[in-house]
């Protein structure tokens, strides 16, 4: 519970405007003191540390903000599935499929695009 409130505050901050003009700001004072540092292998070392740590820290919150969304998503998706009494619950499961079995699905919907398309050209063709 922790990690996730903090976890959404931290995304939301590193994800905002002020955050992103905070780091050209230290970037462009980074170079600056280049000429005072002698662009010293320390000099570089200290902007290499600093962004390695950044990212790997920001790859975590965006990884459990992705999870969270993927979640929600999901579970938007499992309650339309269930609203409509012609879909097929089944596919409420989907993530059990096998790889063949979610391939033979996404031929199956693409067929039912191509027709809804065709249809929906011919119904264009007697409207005109």
């Amino acid at each position: 519970m922790f990690f996730r409130k903090l976890a959404l505050k931290a995304s939301q901050v590193v994800g905002s405007g002020p955050t992103f003009l905070a780091a050209v700001v230290i970037t462009v004072l980074w170079l600056a003191t280049g000429p005072y540092f002698h662009f010293s292998n320390t000099w570089q070392l200290v902007i290499n540390t600093a962004t390695s740590v950044a990212t790997f820290l920001i790859v975590f919150l965006i990884q459990n903000t992705q999870n969270r969304d993927t979640a929600v998503i999901q579970m938007k998706l499992d309650e339309l599935i269930r609203a409509i009494k012609t879909a097929r619950t089944e596919l409420v499961q989907m993530e059990g499929l096998s790889d063949e079995q979610l391939e033979n699905l996404h031929d199956e919907f693409r067929t039912v695009r191509e027709q809804a398309s065709i249809r929906d050209e011919g119904s264009k063709k007697k409207h005109d």
